[in-house]
């Protein structure tokens, strides 16, 4: 395996993204530190904020990776939370099916080289932390395998009843996944690594067990042994302890909302607002319609669904019953930060931007705002693709354009050879030495002229015909570049979207080994956060 690094200048990623990485100063006053500067993270290390129950903390996610099977080394990192001065780096993703997209185990792997590079740098206990988003409902994001074939991108689903809507992870998979098992090893081509790779998934997915149990377990079985421990909030033991967080937002329902609007505001007239402000930050957790939000009014709280409350037994129902009770996208992170002593966050760009959103949060919670470390992004360029990148005259960022757009600039680029002007100038110099030898001819028999000027005629026609294969052969040889243009626009840029959103990380191991992020984790070195693109060679 091979990495180089490449700018993300001209990637199709936001300005609020590119401004972090390269000009963080430009919005520092969004965020508590800067994440590429060794010192100020030393500072912000000192001043975590370690009011956690660590006892409980410890057993709550002993109890949550028990149920994953995690490697013995997720186990040891959990009771180094009981050590004097331990931190947490988190980070944390949608419960995908089959493990979900490559920033999946972007996010995976940069949590892990930077847990062991800022225990190394900080001389403190520091324990990397996945956080399932195991209270999402969103089924649409997570219920498709993405699989490339040629110059395209299959996506395979898993179809289920809209009729329920539990969180995510609490579906079932039932007597219809065997079908969507099926396609999958259908698109899969077959390789030395197929075998091992459907034992994995089987002994993870299969009927009966819930998404978040099969994602757990299957992502256990790559990251565990590397001490990454899982942690989620849709668990009985784990909402308790966060529970005063919960209550925190009902309180203090208007300084929050004008917190997040303060921020957002500012942010949003600079670059952009990713997540929008609401009254409430809470979830209810309906028995019949699901998750569904808290609204407030002037005197009480209620959903769509009928529920409603006063203030009094709103905070009275989180603390008998927290569980019915789920944080939003904003209140998630401080939730998380008030079980775990969190040092940095690991995002990719749309959890930068509304972090940026949340910095006076943080201040209301009298919590300290996590360092927010841009995760690994990377695109795996295959050996086929590899070999036809420099046979074509574009960049590898140019690829997430239009394939129209590309075919179009690929001619304009590539037409230097005027066969028209080759052939008439043949054919003039052909016309005049035939005229003067007809001539010629003419003068030695008369009736031989017409003989001559057929022999023309034909050498002409010849020529014809040869200009007729020149341009078929140069159509053959463009519709092999474009071919190839489309090869590599599938690979590298699928939907016009880069390839680590859209790529199941699943079809790279079928293709390089079950070992494959392993190898990557060995060669990966990161500099407290990653501020080029990585283009992996596998």
């Amino acid at each position: 395996m091979k990495l180089k690094d490449y700018s993300f200048d001209d990637l199709p990623l936001s300005d609020l993204f590119k401004s972090y990485v390269s000009d963080y100063e430009d919005l520092a006053e969004f965020y508590s530190g800067n994440p590429y500067h060794m010192e100020l993270i030393r500072e912000h290390a000192e001043k975590v904020s370690l009011k956690i129950d660590a006892q409980s903390t410890i057993e709550a996610l002993s109890e949550f990776n028990h149920q994953f099977d995690v490697d013995p080394a997720a186990l040891d990192q959990i009771d180094r939370f009981s050590e004097e001065n331990a931190l947490a780096i988190v980070t944390g993703q949608q419960l995908g099916i089959y493990g979900g997209p490559l920033y999946t185990v972007y996010k995976s792997i940069t949590a892990i080289r930077l847990a062991a590079l800022l225990e190394q740098e900080l001389d403190m206990p520091v324990i990397p932390v996945f956080w399932l988003a195991d209270e999402d409902h969103d089924f649409e994001e997570v219920k498709s395998v993405g699989i490339l074939d040629r110059d395209d991108l299959l996506r395979i689903s898993y179809e289920r009843d809209a009729a329920d809507t539990p969180p995510v992870s609490e579906i079932v998979l039932d007597d219809r996944f065997e079908q969507f098992r099926s396609q999958v090893e259908e698109q899969l081509q077959v390789t030395d690594f197929t075998d091992r790779l459907w034992t994995l998934l089987d002994r993870c997915y299969q009927e009966g067990a819930t998404f978040g149990e099969a994602f757990g377990k299957l992502m256990a079985e790559l990251f565990s042994k590397h001490g990454l421990v899982f942690a989620g909030s849709n668990f009985i033991s784990i909402k308790r302890m966060g529970r005063d967080c919960l209550k925190a937002a009902v309180e203090n329902a208007e300084p929050l909302k004008e917190a997040l609007e303060n921020q957002s505001t500012k942010i949003g007239s600079q670059f952009h607002q990713q997540a929008a402000v609401f009254d409430s930050n809470l979830f209810y957790l309906d028995e019949e319609a699901g998750r569904t939000k808290v609204y407030k009014n002037e005197s009480n709280w209620h959903t769509d669904q009928g529920g409603e409350w006063s203030t009094e037994e709103l905070l009275e129902d989180i603390e008998q019953r927290p569980e019915r009770f789920s944080p939003n996208v904003f209140l998630r992170p401080v939730f998380q930060d008030r079980i775990l002593p969190t040092l940095g966050y690991v995002g990719g760009p749309g959890e930068i931007a509304y972090y940026g959103q949340m910095k006076q949060v943080y201040e209301l919670y009298e919590l300290q705002m996590p360092i927010v470390f841009p995760r690994m992004s990377g695109t795996i360029v295959e050996p086929a693709i590899d070999r036809i990148l420099d046979e074509l005259p574009f960049e590898l960022w140019e690829y997430g354009k239009r394939i129209e757009d590309l075919e179009s600039e690929f001619v304009d680029r590539t037409e230097q050879v005027d066969i028209e002007s080759i052939f008439e100038d043949w054919k003039q110099q052909v016309e005049e030495i035939s005229e003067a030898k007809a001539n010629e001819i003419a003068e030695i028999d008369p009736t031989l002229e017409g003989a001559a000027g057929k022999a023309t005629a034909v050498y002409s026609g010849e020529l014809d015909k040869l200009k007729g294969k020149v341009y078929r052969s140069v159509k053959q040889q463009e519709q092999t570049q474009l071919n190839r243009i489309a090869k590599i626009k599938a690979q590298l840029f699928p939907e016009r979207q880069m390839q680590e959103r859209s790529v199941s990380f699943i079809y790279y191991m079928n293709k390089y080994g079950l070992d494959i992020w392993d190898r990557l984790i060995e060669q990966l070195e990161l500099e407290y956060a990653p501020d080029r693109h990585k283009l992996i060679y596998p």
